[in-house]
């Protein structure tokens, strides 16, 4: 029997997804080139060489701008390829058309794979969400992947979830498994939360 946070959580996602279907092409626009002016931002505070990042999808906020700068200056940016037991095996970015479609029709890149480990030698991991709370709690989709990953990190660096201005909330139910977020990025701002994650 599914607990209240997990039907509350259902709920929410339903709705926030509802609502970044409703986005037109020019709001979509906009929100990636303020992605990643806040981005590469991010990247100077943290003067981060290595990060890790994802494939955006269509309704999430493009990532494809950021990428594209970070990979012209040299970052190094490890992209999450889903694996069937839950955890996320890594490759190095490089060509946009080394991607294909993953286990739950994502793009994922197709290059040389790394393991789960591999993550755990980045400068900054940036990862996608549904929504967070003031208090760093992140409502991912569901599928739990990003929590096996952070959860089972010996180090971890700093972790932005990167949403849309409207998907930063005053609280979010928060379960055991539930890993939290030193901040979040939106296309207009990054907010570091204090105290960060434990």
């Amino acid at each position: 029997m599914s607990s209240e946070a997990e039907q509350h959580k259902r709920a929410l996602r339903a709705e926030l997804r509802e609502r970044r279907q409703l986005l037109s092409d020019a709001q979509r626009e906009d929100a990636a080139t303020g992605l990643a002016a806040q981005l590469d931002a991010l990247l100077a505070v943290h003067d981060a060489q290595s990060v890790s990042c994802y494939l955006s999808t269509v309704s999430e906020p493009s990532t494809a701008v950021f990428l594209q700068a970070a990979l012209e200056r040299g970052i190094r940016v490890l992209l999450p390829i889903t694996r069937a037991d839950g955890l996320l095996d890594w490759a190095v970015a490089g060509d946009a058309d080394d991607v294909a479609e993953g286990l739950f029709g994502l793009l994922e890149p197709t290059g040389e794979v790394l393991g789960p480990i591999a993550v755990g030698d980045v400068d900054l991991m940036l990862i996608p969400a549904a929504a967070v709370d003031r208090d760093g709690t992140r409502l991912g989709w569901g599928r739990g992947y990003f929590d096996k990953t952070l959860g089972s990190m010996e180090k971890c660096p700093p972790v932005y979830a990167v949403i849309y201005d409207s998907e930063v909330l005053d609280s979010l139910p928060r379960e055991m498994h539930d890993q939290p977020v030193d901040g979040v990025v939106t296309p207009t701002q990054t907010i570091t939360f204090s105290p960060a994650r434990n």
